[in-house]
């Protein structure tokens, strides 16, 4: 196995475990300001047990890597928004942010600390017995790609051949009626898996969503968006996933569990009509995600895009957009990289 040693000097190593935030708090408890998503530099220097200067030295040597992380020194306009947005009290004229993201690039570049090694040993321990799995997908050959090509046409005849034979036995039968309706839903759902199969490997090979996917959604009204969102946060593992639907929802459409255990909040916004989601609905959103309690994960999801001013609220409050483009490989079968 790679000594933990390895992550101190490769920084392509690091990339590639940087969504593992949930060993911070497998080590140690990792204390957040109140808008849940952000540690001081102060804050960070306790959780690793060294001086502030080791902290503040390391982000000058390696700050465009931290910042490309999360890593944040607001100042002006951008701290007064965002002493707004979480309450926070400081009388200082600029203030550095860390997210989870930049405090776990901290870990893999703090030398002298005994819970940055333990956060580099945990992390290479874990991503290798993630590794020493079984490969469920082995590369593709001829055979897979046949094996693909038929699979299509199987769930081809299954919706247009099956389940209309199906739903015309249906009309005209009698006592067997609720065996045919069930024999119905096992097809529906083997068809749907099959589907789903075909744009997931699409997406793995960096192909675009389908046609019929941009199709689906723009056809959605918001309560049918919203379901849709959902149901793809069940496929992709979260747990609790309720739809709130309600006028008291206070900005927040979904909530969830991912299979990390982190909360999850949700704003679905269905506005295929409007250029760009304005700041205003982001600063809506981010408020309501802290009063709800804390939140581990803030994603906005929409059918266009976002504002420069809405994403730069998002960026600094922590909360994740996914635009139409993202929403799109979403819907077609790609994994959210936000979720675990």
């Amino acid at each position: 196995m790679i000594n933990d040693a390895a992550l101190l000097e490769s920084k392509s190593l690091r990339d590639g475990v940087l969504e593992r935030t949930d060993v911070l708090g497998r080590v140690k408890a990792l204390s957040l300001l109140p808008d849940g998503m952000h540690v001081t530099t102060a804050m960070v220097a306790a959780y690793f047990e060294v001086g502030l200067e080791a902290v503040k030295s390391l982000v000058k040597d390696h700050r465009t890597e931290l910042e490309t992380n999360g890593y944040r020194s607001l100042t002006g306009e951008e701290l007064r928004s965002f002493k707004n947005l979480s309450g926070i009290q400081s009388r200082t004229a600029s203030l550095a942010l860390f997210s989870r993201r930049a405090v776990l690039n901290v870990a893999m570049l703090l030398r002298d600390s005994e819970v940055a090694r333990q956060v580099r040993v945990y992390l290479l321990d874990t991503e290798y017995l993630a590794r020493a799995q079984p490969v469920e997908n082995p590369p593709r050959t001829d055979a897979a790609a046949l094996d693909e090509h038929i699979d299509q046409r199987i769930a081809r005849v299954l919706g247009q051949t099956v389940v209309p034979m199906f739903n015309a036995l249906i009309e005209t039968s009698g006592e067997h009626r609720r065996e045919l309706v069930a024999l119905r839903q096992d097809i529906e759902d083997v068809e749907k898996r099959l589907c789903w199969h075909h744009r997931r490997i699409n997406s793995l090979e960096g192909e675009a969503p389908t046609d019929q996917v941009r199709v689906s959604i723009n056809a959605m009204t918001w309560k049918a968006f919203e379901h849709h969102v959902a149901g793809l946060l069940r496929r992709d593992g979260c747990t609790d996933v309720v739809v709130r639907q309600a006028r008291t929802d206070r900005g927040i459409d979904i909530t969830a569990r991912a299979s990390d255990g982190r909360t999850v909040a949700v704003q679905c916004k269905n506005r295929a009509d409007r250029a760009t989601v304005p700041s205003a609905d982001m600063q809506k959103f981010a408020g309501a995600a802290r009063a709800i309690g804390r939140v581990d994960l803030a994603l906005f999801v929409a059918t266009c895009n976002f504002s420069h001013e809405a994403q730069a609220v998002a960026d600094l409050s922590g909360v994740i957009t996914v635009n139409r483009e993202e929403l799109e490989t979403w819907s077609a079968g790609a994994r959210l990289k936000a979720l675990p």
